[in-house]
């Protein structure tokens, strides 16, 4: 079983950054694969950002490319996203999962999800 807790979200204007965390526990995290997904009102859940047991990346380039930077420590079984240049398009509630294995873009493909945080970036 695996908890995890988002913290860092908040209102920020367009143009100011923010630090997402994610703090798992379990024994488990430096094996598994950890995803940041997004989930703006009335839209669908988006995938962000990835990053495998390896501190391999993946982003999703169309929405987040040279902005947002993603990042773990093992030893504080903590995941991050630094989200730069924010834009008002950012808003969302923003959700971190984990699953063992690759980096999956889709959503269903991950076993343990936080309960969100809202990010909201004023223009």
């Amino acid at each position: 079983q695996v908890q995890l807790v988002e913290s860092g979200g908040g209102l920020v204007q367009a143009g100011g950054s923010l630090r997402l965390s994610c703090a798992a526990s379990g024994r488990t995290f430096s094996s598994r694969t950890m995803g940041w997904f997004r989930q703006a009102p009335g839209k669908e859940r988006e995938f962000v950002a990835g990053i495998d047991w390896t501190s391999r990346t993946t982003y999703n380039e169309d929405s987040v490319k040279g902005r947002f930077t993603i990042s773990r420590d093992n030893a504080k079984t903590t995941v991050y996203l630094q989200m730069n240049s924010l834009k008002p398009e950012d808003t969302a509630v923003y959700s971190c999962a984990a699953r063992f294995g690759m980096v999956k873009t889709e959503s269903d493909e991950y076993d343990y999800w936080g309960q969100g945080t809202q990010v909201t970036v004023s223009s």
